[in-house]
């Protein structure tokens, strides 16, 4: 599915908010780890943020004297990001980042905050890993941080998980195992109206994205359940890895 059929689900009202929405992210015992790791891994090289969002974590790994570069779907959130001091020094490229191509050799690429699970099916996500490699340098690396499937979590013969429930805002997940979907939904107030928003995403295990790395032509360099390099275990909720170009 390419860049004219993906449906932008981050643009006009979810973009001027996304930042307030998803305000825990941005705080500094968050970015700080997740910038030392990825500054690591892109050394002296440029570094591709596929899904580049309000740079939320593309501005401070900049400010660290990274060169970086974007990919990102939605017009909306890359205004946001235009707005933020800073943001002249990066590269922005309007497209779907499972396929579209930029200028340039990187020694690192990177997806994080679930992002890879945006892409739908496996045959996108399979392009995306596709093209993380097309632009790498030999030894370059894809990171990817995303959640490992909840599943075991979930109440006996129940398919919906909730994940925030507070007074002003609820999250669940809804999930369609036979499929590897699942909805997440959100309700928020804004005054006194309830404002709700549905997007899908396809979960996907570990082992999968290893696979799919493979057929890119990467081999898996590490994993970590966390940007401070946390061992990755079988109670952990998310994971950190990265794969590395064959030379």
């Amino acid at each position: 599915m390419g860049s004219q059929e993906r449906k932008n689900y981050f643009g006009e009202g979810v973009a001027e908010r996304y930042d307030d929405s998803s305000s825990e992210m941005f705080d500094p015992a968050v970015i700080e780890p997740t910038v030392d790791f990825l500054a690591d891994l892109a050394g002296d090289g440029a570094a591709l943020e596929l899904g580049i969002g309000t740079g939320r974590i593309a501005l401070p790994l900049s400010r660290r004297g990274v060169t970086v570069y974007g990919i990102d779907l939605s017009g909306e959130m890359v205004e946001q990001l235009r707005a933020k001091p800073g943001a002249d020094q990066i590269q922005v490229t309007l497209g779907d980042f499972a396929t579209t191509r930029v200028p340039g050799e990187f020694t690192l690429a990177y997806l994080v905050y679930n992002t890879i699970n945006n892409l739908t099916t496996q045959d996108d996500q399979v392009a995306c890993f596709q093209n993380a490699a097309a632009h790498l340098l030999p030894g370059g690396c894809f990171a990817v941080e995303v959640g490992v499937p909840q599943l075991q979590r979930l109440p006996p013969g129940e398919t919906v998980r909730p994940f925030t429930v507070t007074p002003t805002r609820l999250g669940f997940d809804e999930y369609d195992v036979a499929s590897q979907g699942l909805v997440s939904h959100h309700y928020w107030m804004e005054g006194d109206r309830l404002r709700g928003l549905s997007v899908p995403f396809r979960y996907v295990w570990p082992a999968e994205l290893d696979l799919m790395a493979r057929l890119a032509g990467m081999t898996l360099r590490e994993r970590w359940s966390g940007w401070n390099r946390e061992p990755f275990t079988s109670e952990s909720r998310k994971h950190i890895s990265v794969w590395q170009k064959d030379t």
